[in-house]
């Protein structure tokens, strides 16, 4: 029975990985957003499982029937909405072997390679950014890093450690006071920019959070910040908790982490950077002046999934202290203590959910199979990309760059009213050829064209800027009559 589903195995896998190949390599072709309603897979499918096992055949063949009409192709070189999610080869060949090993890895003892490599990555991939050493497992000191599932966790998980760190503080302090009394005392600061995760992580962790107002280029300031703190300790308030983005999910704008680390560092406010999509672009040493300050932060997150060519999900998180993590996560019943314990890191006091899988595997390929100069490379002609567009538009005096261009990222709009936008963008989506989102920024609306496919080209931004203005032209042209 088990040779037999073995070379069924082998027989299914090389006919996926063919499809899966031919997929991506003529990704093109498919129209980037599919067409179907709300509830169009259901009549494709029977009402229930089969009884008796069904041909390989037939399963693939329904991929392309009932699967692919309703799949949004963000691997298409024509999709700009959101950012990146990125994908690889080596990454998906790592992931295959991940499922196959299919460890739970909460504990050293559960698979050592699995806690051991993401150990290691960590560092491999924290050394690539130029982060500094406090923060790297290999420096002997206290810091290491650790793979989230998304950024929008390492902004819970950080919040929790230092609302952790802030109730042992004011236990000290304030003896008298009871726990929940220091709670509700609790307050952290973050953008009016920052990503919605950051609010929403005030919610899960109980605790209030502050929304400051940027300065007029969109960034956060340092002086912004410490006068927050200052009305909030002047109010009987407890400040403990700050998130600073490099590369706002609106417009790719960088906060003023040179500026707030200090007020932090001085606050005894815990200081989280959120770098999500733009701190793959560390690697690359011209774009490390955007992370100038990052020795200040308690913690680091970006997200190789985004633009590393590493599959969702790989989300890495450094903390220059992980033991209030550890101590605040810390729930050790019997049956997953082991006699390593101490060692090494057991990464369930790491995260919020128990079970994790080995994606270190997917950095491990990726890193070694590309190396960091063919990263470099992927980075740069992303950023040169969305300057190509960029010139393209300021060709044409009908539109407005509301934002600098830095990353992979161009924020437009047409020069004129809100509603003309919104109606250009109903009217760009809707021919299909190419997706964006928008955006809105003190009350003005704007579209967002990201660079996100690995295979986009410049004829690819051709194709899509002359979408753009013919869009445009059918817009306005509607306006005159």
């Amino acid at each position: 029975m088990e040779e037999m589903e073995a070379n069924q195995f082998r027989e299914f896998g090389k006919a996926m990985i063919d499809y899966t190949a031919e997929y991506l390599e003529n990704i093109r072709d498919r129209r980037v957003v599919p067409t179907v309603e709300p509830g169009y897979l259901r009549p494709l499918i029977p009402d229930s499982a089969p009884d008796k096992p069904e041909k390989w055949e037939d399963v693939l063949k329904d991929v392309e029937r009932v699967i692919m009409p309703g799949v949004t192709h963000w691997h298409s070189p024509r999709f700009h909405a959101y950012f990146p999610t990125a994908n690889s080869y080596p990454a998906i060949v790592a992931d295959i072997l991940s499922g196959a090993i299919a460890c739970i890895g909460f504990s050293w003892i559960a698979s050592p390679a699995c806690t051991e490599l993401e150990v290691v990555m960590l560092d491999w991939l924290g050394k690539a950014l130029g982060l500094p050493e406090e923060f790297l497992a290999s420096s002997g000191g206290k810091g290491g890093g650790v793979i989230q599932g998304t950024a929008s966790e390492a902004t819970l998980v950080a919040l929790l450690g230092a609302k952790a760190k802030a109730i042992a503080k004011a236990k000290k302090d304030y003896p008298q006071m009871k726990e929940s009394e220091i709670i509700d005392k609790l307050v952290g600061y973050t953008s009016s920019q920052s990503h919605s995760s950051v609010e929403r992580a005030g919610l899960l962790g109980g605790v209030k959070l502050r929304s400051i107002q940027p300065d007029e280029s969109n960034r956060l300031r340092g002086e912004a910040v410490e006068k927050a703190i200052k009305e909030d300790r002047e109010a009987g308030l407890i400040p403990f908790y700050c998130v600073a983005t490099l590369g706002t999910t609106s417009s790719c704008t960088f906060d003023r982490l040179d500026e707030i680390g200090p007020v932090c560092n001085g606050n005894n406010v815990w200081l989280h950077v959120d770098a999500a999509y733009a701190g793959s672009a560390f690697i690359c040493p011209e774009f490390r002046y955007l992370m100038k300050g990052i020795e200040r932060a308690d913690s680091f997150n970006f997200n190789p999934h985004k633009w590393l060519l590493v599959n969702f999900d790989c989300s890495a998180m450094w903390l220059k202290d992980p033991s209030w993590l550890v101590n605040a996560f810390n729930v050790d019943p019997l049956y997953l203590q082991h006699a390593q314990q101490g060692s090494a890191p057991d990464y369930r006091h790491w995260q919020i959910p128990l079970g994790r899988r080995f994606r270190s595997l997917k950095l491990w390929f990726v890193l070694r199979l590309y190396g960091i100069e063919t990263l470099q490379a992927h980075i740069r002609k992303h950023i040169a990309l969305a300057h190509y567009f960029e010139k393209l538009m300021r060709t044409d005096h009908r539109f407005e760059i509301t934002e600098e261009v830095i990353m992979g990222l161009v924020c437009f709009r047409l020069v004129g009213p809100n509603e003309t936008n919104e109606v250009l963008l109903k009217k760009i989506n809707g021919r299909g050829l190419i997706h964006l989102v928008p955006s809105k920024i003190r009350d003005t609306y704007f579209l967002r064209l990201a660079i996100c496919s690995r295979y986009t080209e410049e004829r690819d931004i051709d194709v899509s800027w002359k979408e753009v203005k013919e869009a445009a032209d059918e817009v306005l042209s509607e306006i005159k009559q």
